[in-house]
C-alpha cells in the first residue's frame, strides 16, 4: 500500500493534521501543520478558515482514507462545544472530497502509536517522531497529534485488511 492517509487533531484554535504514506513497512510523512484561527475572530469565520484549508490541503494531498479523533472533554461543557464544532467542519471537509473518516478515541491512537493506551503527550510526539523517521517532533503539538491520528488510522486500516481476509 503506497496510498496517502490524512489525520486530523480538531480544534477551534488549532486543528492539527497530518498526511502520511505507508511504503513497505515503512511510514513515511507527507505534510503535517496546523490551522489556526484568531481568538477573537466571530465563530463562523473561524469554522469558515478551517474548513477551506483543509479542504485546499485535501485537494493538494488527495488522501485515500482519513482519521479523526473523537471528541473528548470532562469538565469544560463550553469548549468541548467549539472543538465538535471544528470536528464537523472537518468532517465535512472530508466528505465533499470523498472520504469517510475513521473516528479514534484518545486512548485507541496512544495504543496504536505506543501500544500503551496511557501514553503521555511526549511519549507520543517521541513515537511519532521515530516511526516517521524524522530528526525532531513535528511542532507544534497538535501537528504531532495530527500525525499520530493519521498513524492510528493506518493500523486500523491494515487490521480491517487482515481481518477481511482471513
Amino acid at each position: 500500500m503506497s496510498e496517502i492517509v490524512l489525520g486530523i487533531d480538531p480544534g477551534t484554535a488549532t486543528t492539527g493534521y497530518g498526511f502520511v504514506r505507508q511504503v513497505g513497512s515503512s511510514l513515511k510523512p507527507v505534510a503535517y501543520g496546523v490551522v489556526t484561527t484568531p481568538a477573537k475572530m466571530p465563530m463562523h469565520e473561524r469554522l469558515q478558515i478551517i474548513y477551506r484549508e483543509l479542504d485546499e490541503l485535501i485537494k493538494e494531498h488527495k488522501p485515500v482514507s482519513a482519521g479523526i479523533e473523537k471528541l473528548f472533554f470532562s469538565k469544560n461543557v463550553t469548549t468541548g462545544i467549539t472543538v465538535a464544532q471544528a470536528r464537523g467542519v472537518a468532517i465535512l471537509a472530508m466528505a465533499d472530497n470523498g472520504l469517510a473518516p475513521g473516528e479514534y478515541t484518545p486512548m485507541q491512537i496512544k495504543q496504536s502509536v505506543c501500544g500503551y493506551g496511557g501514553a503521555k503527550k511526549p511519549q507520543i510526539q517521541q513515537m511519532v517522531k521515530t516511526l516517521l523517521g524524522l530528526e525532531k517532533i513535528p511542532r507544534p503539538d497538535d501537528a504531532a497529534d495530527g500525525l499520530a491520528v493519521a498513524i492510528c488510522h493506518l493500523h486500523s486500516m491494515q487490521t480491517n485488511y487482515l481481518m477481511r481476509n482471513l
